[in-house]
């Protein structure tokens, strides 16, 4: 409980920096004056990508490529804006579409993740509850709940190169292609650093938890 509510606080604080800086940037334009949906096309083609569509969706921050329906996602903070900020969450989301479209194999294991860790995430907290009050008795439920919890945990730590390659090729990109400039690319840089440890900090704390979790069956075994 006490390690949960720690990574809670550290995830609370990364989130709320994350959207300090996005705010921060969204106030700041580009030099080249594109909006997001402009940047995003703009990378797409570049890329020789033209089978992805670039749409607005709603929410904040609720930026996100789908590679089932071939689609760039852009908040509306981001699709219509042209700024420091809208350009590298533009640039990113579209970072992720010529990861689909090279196949990039981390991305590629991702993807393949998904249907198991939709099934697993859905499962594991009934079966992790009940295995631990049952340990004693019947510690290989506790087993399954951490092998389910350990999918969750593969999939959180293979989405770490997904994301952090994708900032590197939307900021590649932007630079290359004249979007931002020093000052503009180091803010760039500096908004997806922070959207990049939101991830560091989920795939952290999934991995102490299981930890915990293992300690505990091997704790129980021992006793057996």
């Amino acid at each position: 409980m006490i390690i949960s509510l720690i990574f809670v606080g550290i995830s609370a604080l990364v989130s709320y920096v994350l959207r300090s800086k996005f705010k921060k940037y969204s106030e700041v334009g580009t030099s080249s004056g594109l909006t997001g949906h402009e940047i995003a096309e703009k990378m797409l083609r570049d890329n020789g990508i033209y089978d992805v569509k670039v749409v607005q969706g709603e929410g904040f921050l609720s930026d996100h490529y789908n590679p089932a329906t071939k689609t760039v996602n852009l908040s509306p903070d981001v699709y219509g804006t042209a700024s420091v900020a809208a350009a590298a969450v533009a640039a990113h989301e579209c970072g992720h579409a010529v990861q689909h479209a090279t196949a990039y194999p981390w991305l590629t294991m991702r993807s393949k993740l998904v249907p198991v860790v939709q099934v697993s995430s859905y499962l594991v907290q009934i079966v992790l509850v009940v295995g631990i009050l049952m340990v004693q008795a019947f510690p290989q439920l506790l087993l399954g709940g951490i092998i389910l919890f350990g999918i969750t945990t593969l999939f959180s730590v293979i989405t770490l190169p997904v994301e952090f390659d994708a900032s590197n090729r939307a900021l590649k990109w932007l630079d290359s292609a004249g979007i931002t400039y020093k000052q503009e690319h180091d803010m760039a840089k500096d908004a997806l650093k922070w959207a990049a440890l939101t991830y560091v900090v989920a795939a952290v704390s999934s991995l102490v938890i299981l930890l915990r979790y293992i300690m505990i069956y091997l704790g129980a075994s021992r006793r057996d």
